[in-house]
């Protein structure tokens, strides 16, 4: 068949597919140049005047490649504009085909693509050494320009800057505007202006109404309350928090009692002088004169979070933490085996003692008695904990050797090596710090706190600082009223850091982990929530459900337990779930009197309740579990009257005087968080 070359083909088609190793030939509109270039073994086959770009031989268009496996013969040569690459291929008499290859472009409706500004088209050269996957610009294309590029890009960013300081500075003139709007090129901008917070009773003021307080005192309880229920923002300065500010307070008001309430720098007084103003209507005018007044700077200054400074300037290094320094150095601290067992970081003591003598150059005597010293203050301890410092060999350790360490949450990377303190004044110390907390963050009953509010407060971060004072205060010289307040007030603040670290247990596992593996290292001892509870507490009686007693019989902790078990106790441990009794902390002045209406306040918040047509009594849970310390379940009934309101004290009195059956039913616990 003869091949004509006037006919046109109506449709784009896809080209033959190409052979191995060769990319696909490019889509041509018959319009385009038909760049090729003939291979190291196909100049036979290529005719150079052929300017309707006719392929002679059998080859057939778009599919062939050179003899060094480089491009297709189809996209070498340059044939005439005009001319379509997808003519009619003769050869050997044979119609072989014919196809035309277009370039799609966008329909006239749509954005048609342009080239960016310093590019131009690609443009080859040809010959041998040609490989189009190669190239990027040819020698005649015109270099990107970047300098024009940023400078563009300058100006854009700075008309579009001054337009828009124009345009807001424009809007401070439009006071009444609620919305403003206008539009630059290619932008859209809308100026709102600022929403006011939705009211919440609140009163707006310019100036600062301010007052110093103290924890757990009543007068300032009352100023706050007054406060809160006025709807007025104030600044409380509580000076058990920042006790820097107490000079502070003696120097404006005279004295260090509180409260002490100031309106900007005037002082107004104390709750009898705030009751005072509120009776006379004078409290109301002296407000209105703080609304449009700003605070002025010679005002008591808002406190300042996050610095103790002035608490760090009373902390002195131990005298012997020299000493302690060299010997971390100088031990041979190894692994060992006593008592069948394999005993980690431990020396012995003649190796303490010959330590001490090598750096001191002294006698041994006087290096055992430095040994014992050393022992007294918990820099070391006997591995078992069942004896002092003695010259031999008897295995010791560094306190911050101890397994336990990385359980005890009042350790962070090291040990405190300061001097220590007394432990009745950390005692208060934490305590202060305790009720400030809960007097922010915890509801009026105390029995809901704000578990993510307290770990983000000055409160908390001043406690966490001073719990590691308890790493090595001596326990020993408390009294019993003392030493039960200490530890009560320990077992609760330690169930708030356990919360706010470990978050409240869901099951029986979690609870056993919370009580047991939450630690903190006093006195050189490590304790828990359970060893304070059932070894102090309980005078070292075995927890619900367990065969083992929280002391062995050669345990120094024994000393500490409480000569005679309080059954009261149980209502004045907080365990941070909903059930447990609300938190309190005592004074560790007439503990026992604390005790005995912490009790009252718990069973009048539903820890027992008497059902009359019933004949029942709903009891706490807590009295089933711990049955071994209140008694036979009647004997209990008798025992809480006393520590009932009048109307469950009369409606049990009658239940168990008329000498009919009574039914008790324990209240189910629950365990959830009591935030």
């Amino acid at each position: 068949m003869a091949c004509s070359e006037a006919e046109e083909p109506k449709v784009a088609t896809t080209p033959a597919p190409a052979p191995d190793g060769a990319p696909p030939a490019p889509l041509m509109d018959g319009k385009h140049e038909d760049r090729t270039a003939a291979g190291d073994g196909d100049e036979d086959n290529f005719s150079a005047g052929d300017s309707d770009g006719k392929l002679g031989g059998d080859a057939s268009s778009g599919n062939e490649e050179d003899s060094d496996g480089g491009r297709p013969a189809s996209w070498s040569g340059e044939g005439d504009s005009d001319s379509s690459v997808g003519d009619a291929v003769c050869g050997g008499g044979k119609d072989v085909g014919r196809r035309e290859v277009r370039l799609l472009a966008p329909p006239s409706h749509l954005p048609q693509p342009e080239a960016p500004p310093g590019l131009t088209k690609l443009v080859s050269n040809g010959g041998e050494d040609f490989r189009p996957m190669e190239r990027s610009l040819s020698e005649n294309a015109a270099p990107i320009d970047v300098s024009s590029i940023g400078k563009y890009l300058r100006d854009r960013g700075s008309t579009l800057s001054a337009a828009l300081a124009r345009r807001i500075s424009s809007l401070r003139e439009q006071p009444d505007d609620d919305v403003n709007e206008f539009n630059l090129s290619g932008l859209r901008v809308i100026v709102r202006p600022k929403e006011a917070p939705e009211s919440d009773g609140n009163i707006a003021l310019k100036g600062r109404i301010s007052f110093f307080s103290r924890s757990n005192c009543r007068d300032c309880t009352a100023v706050r309350s007054f406060f809160r229920e006025k709807g007025l923002p104030y600044v409380e300065i509580n000076v058990d928090v920042f006790p820097a500010r107490e000079k502070e307070l003696i120097a404006r008001a005279g004295s260090a009692s509180v409260p002490q309430v100031f309106f900007n720098e005037k002082l107004l007084g104390g709750l009898v002088a705030l009751n005072s103003l509120r009776n006379s209507g004078e409290f109301d005018r002296r407000l209105q004169e703080m609304v449009g007044r700003r605070c002025p700077s010679s005002a008591p200054p808002v406190p300042v979070y996050g610095f103790d400074d002035e608490e760090a300037e009373g902390k002195e290094k131990d005298a012997m933490v020299g000493t302690v320094r060299v010997l971390r150095q100088r031990l041979p601290i190894q692994d060992r085996l006593s008592k069948m067992k394999i005993v980690k970081n431990c020396f012995d003591g003649s190796d303490l003692v010959e330590a001490i003598i090598d750096h001191l150059d002294c006698g041994r005597k006087k290096a055992v008695e430095m040994g014992k010293e050393l022992c007294r203050k918990h820099f070391i301890h006997h591995v078992f904990r069942e004896k002092d410092f003695e010259d031999g060999s008897h295995l010791y350790r560094l306190l911050e050797h101890d397994p336990l360490i990385p359980r005890c949450f009042n350790i962070r990377g090291t040990t405190n090596d300061d001097e220590p303190k007394p432990a009745s004044a950390v005692g208060r110390r934490l305590t202060k710090l305790m009720w400030a907390m809960l007097e922010a963050y915890a509801s009026a009953d105390r029995r809901h706190l704000d578990y993510a509010r307290i770990s983000a407060s000055e409160e908390f971060r001043r406690y966490v600082n001073v719990v590691e004072d308890l790493q090595r205060v001596d326990v020993f010289a408390l009294s019993d009223d003392e030493r039960m307040a200490f530890f009560l007030n320990l077992h609760n603040a330690m169930a708030i850091h356990a919360v706010i670290r470990m978050g409240r247990p869901e099951g029986v596992i979690d609870r056993r982990a919370f009580s047991g593996d939450f630690h903190y290292i006093v006195g050189g001892y490590p304790y828990s929530l359970s060893t304070i509870k059932n070894g102090i507490l309980r005078s070292n009686r075995r927890p619900p459900y367990s065969f083992v007693k929280p002391f062995g019989g050669s345990d120094r902790r024994l000393q500490l337990t409480l000569p005679k078990l309080h059954p009261l106790i149980h209502f004045g441990l907080c365990n941070g779930s909903r059930s447990s009794p609300a938190v309190r902390f005592f004074s560790g002045q007439g503990t026992e009197l604390e005790l005995r209406n912490a009790a009252r306040e718990f069973f009048l918040g539903g820890g027992l309740e008497v059902d009359l047509e019933k004949r029942s009594v709903h009891l706490t849970r807590i009295i089933k579990w711990y049955s071994v310390d209140f008694g036979e379940e009647k004997e209990f009934l008798k025992w809480v009257i006393p520590y009932l309101d009048a109307s469950k004290a009369g409606l049990l009195t009658h239940v168990l005087s008329d000498g009919g059956p009574v039914t008790i039913v324990y209240q189910n616990f629950d365990w959830s968080e009591n935030s």
